[in-house]
């Protein structure tokens, strides 16, 4: 008798923390990646330029690696609490930050409500990737200014940030159509005029073969520094703009095997964005991407190759700030979580300068081709 009740009670105290306990997940995606990039400083008189910047190098890279703790626990008989908090790893060891903050949030999910997070989250463009495809070397679209030392690097438009500080609702998906609202506290980022920010995204995906979506923020994504001629040769130089202000996106993805018979799967998509900073005499950045991804029926496992062009215009919104890239590209799943990776592609960029968007500083040019592989767990 005394047997049963131990068990019993074993059983009872047991239960709860085997709900409760998280789920330990992850990814390492690791690449070798050939680079070879150039930056043609001008010359502008009076202000002496930097040395025209030049790789030609074999790299290890870390790309978006991480790890995190994830799980829920019943409150009521619909209600969860859940939470996650995820962080990025530098696995090739070549970062001094050992973990960066990545989705870090606590929240509730109701079968009628929907799912509220609060923490750090992602903005609500990261609900408008799936036509975006590019990965490892070429992913998050490139970076967005000159390196600290006025190295190469491949530029393009604006991507998805995280905002600290924020809650996110994610409604009940209704008829086919999903919506996606945020609020950003004002000390989750840095305006010029200290107002809260907020966004909003809605995405229609009946299973047909298509999907379109649309999002719209303001004020949710993070301030940064953009590295000018003057502060690259002068210490004193701030060279800071802020990102804060309007910024719009569309996108839409097309199944083309299921409206023409074609013997291979074929999706096209397209996104376009258009963002308006809130800094003194900016222009509106206009970004386009467009891509196309066939399957490889003939291959013992799935695997498909793709093709991707990015096209910005005024980059930081800097008047004749341009930008373009292509990626070609392709994966294969060795397993559903072991997956190996190709590309090749080149980034060109005209980059002026924020005071006078009629001055060029500098042409970029960058070239890269890797291979590696991802495990997810």
């Amino acid at each position: 008798m005394r047997k049963l009740l131990l068990a019993s009670a074993i059983t009872i105290v047991t239960v709860p923390v085997a709900q409760a306990a998280p789920e330990i997940y992850g990814k390492a995606f690791l690449t070798s990646d050939y680079v070879n990039g150039e930056a043609d400083y001008d010359d502008r008189g009076n202000i002496e330029s930097p040395d025209d910047s030049d790789i030609d190098e074999l790299q290890i890279n870390s790309n978006f690696s991480r790890i995190g703790l994830r799980g829920s626990e019943a409150i009521t008989t619909d209600t969860d609490v859940i939470y996650r908090l995820e962080y990025g790893i530098d696995i090739d060891g070549d970062d001094s930050g050992t973990l960066q903050s990545r989705d870090t949030y606590l929240g509730l999910k109701n079968d009628n409500y929907g799912e509220l997070r609060v923490g750090r989250n992602s903005s609500i463009f990261s609900y408008l990737y799936d036509p975006i495809l590019n990965r490892a070397y070429w992913d998050n679209l490139g970076k967005r200014t000159l390196n600290d030392n006025g190295g190469v690097s491949a530029l393009n438009m604006l991507d998805y940030t995280r905002s600290s500080n924020s809650a996110l609702w994610i409604a009940p998906e209704y008829k086919d159509l999903q919506l996606v609202l945020q609020y950003a506290a004002d000390e989750s980022f840095d305006n010029e005029d200290g107002e809260e920010g907020y966004g909003a995204a809605l995405k229609l995906d009946q299973g047909t073969g298509y999907t379109a979506a649309i999002a719209y923020s303001k004020d949710i994504e993070a301030s940064g520094s953009i590295e000018t001629l003057d502060s690259i040769t002068d210490d004193n130089a701030e060279g800071r703009i802020n990102y804060g202000g309007d910024a719009f996106r569309g996108a839409v993805t097309v199944d083309v095997d299921k409206y023409i018979n074609i013997a291979t799967p074929l999706t096209l998509g397209a996104v376009y964005q258009q963002a308006d900073y809130d800094f003194a005499g900016s222009d509106k950045e206009k970004g386009l991407i467009l891509s196309g991804k066939i399957g490889l029926n003939n291959l013992n496992r799935p695997a498909f190759i793709y093709v991707q062009y990015n096209n910005t215009e005024n980059l930081n919104g800097i008047g004749n700030n341009d930008s373009d890239q292509i990626v070609v590209g392709g994966e294969y799943n060795f397993k559903d979580n072991i997956i190996g990776h190709a590309y090749i592609g080149q980034n060109s960029a005209d980059y002026t300068s924020p005071t006078d968007p009629t001055n060029s500083v500098a042409d970029i040019k960058v070239f890269a081709a890797g291979a590696g592989i991802e495990y997810l767990f």
